[in-house]
This record gives structure tokens, sequence and C-alpha cells, in this order.
């Protein structure tokens, strides 16, 4: 058994679920995240964690298709493990349905690696202000 995250994390994205998951099993899309299945141990930390109430236990009916769309977007999205700010427009997005059809985007996010300040450069020939 593993937890999925389905439709209601679609341009909500919060990230409080990624702080208490014990085996940073999370990867973030541009506009979700989803559970890699192969790594959830089932504890289900997550589950009250989520303001959108988006994560779910693969075993409840109908989630087949989340199951699959996490563990095939978990496989080339970045993962998460910190947690950053939701998109700004979320709450107006809280609860909207069909956002699979409308809105999901396939393209990965940043990862752990958002917001990191460029690396300090080696070059000799700079001169410091």
């Amino acid at each position: 058994m593993t937890f999925v995250v389905t439709d209601n994390c679609i341009k909500c994205k919060y990230m409080d679920c990624v702080e208490v998951c014990p085996v940073d099993c999370f990867y973030e899309g541009k506009n979700m995240l989803v559970i890699h299945p192969d790594e959830c141990i089932d504890c289900g930390v997550c589950e009250p964690e989520c303001p959108a109430e988006a994560i779910f236990a693969d075993t409840e009916p109908g989630l087949d298709k989340w199951l699959t769309l996490n563990a095939e977007y978990a496989e080339i999205w970045p993962n998460i493990t910190v947690k950053r700010e939701p998109p700004p427009d979320a709450a107006a997005f809280d609860g909207t349905p069909d956002k699979l059809d409308t809105y999901f985007s396939p393209e990965p996010g940043h990862g752990d690696d958002a917001g990191d300040p460029a690396p300090p450069s080696n070059r000799q020939d700079e001169v410091a202000p």
C-alpha cells in the first residue's frame, strides 16, 4: 500500500506534506506534487498535513489512475523535501472540480533546488567590488 496525491493538489501545491515525510518520497511538478509509490512506507503522516485534502491511501476506491500518475511522474520530476510557499492563487483553486483535465501540467517543478543562490564563481580574473 502507498499514499497518492490526487486532483485537488493541482494548482494548490501546498507543501506541508513534504516536511513530515520520513522517507522523502515526494516529487514536484510545475503545479502539483506526487508520491513515489515504491518509496512510500505507508506511514500516513502526510495525509493529515495536506490543507487541500488531496492525499489518500491507494486502497480507497477509484484511485487507480492517480496511482499510475504518481508513479509515472515521480520517476521524472525532481525530489522535494523542503516546504516552500504555495502558489499565490492556491486558495482560489482549492476545491475546483476536474483540475486534471483542465490545469494539470506534465512539466517538472524545481524540487529542492528552487531558490538556491547561484554557486560562487571560481574565476580568478573577477575583481571584487
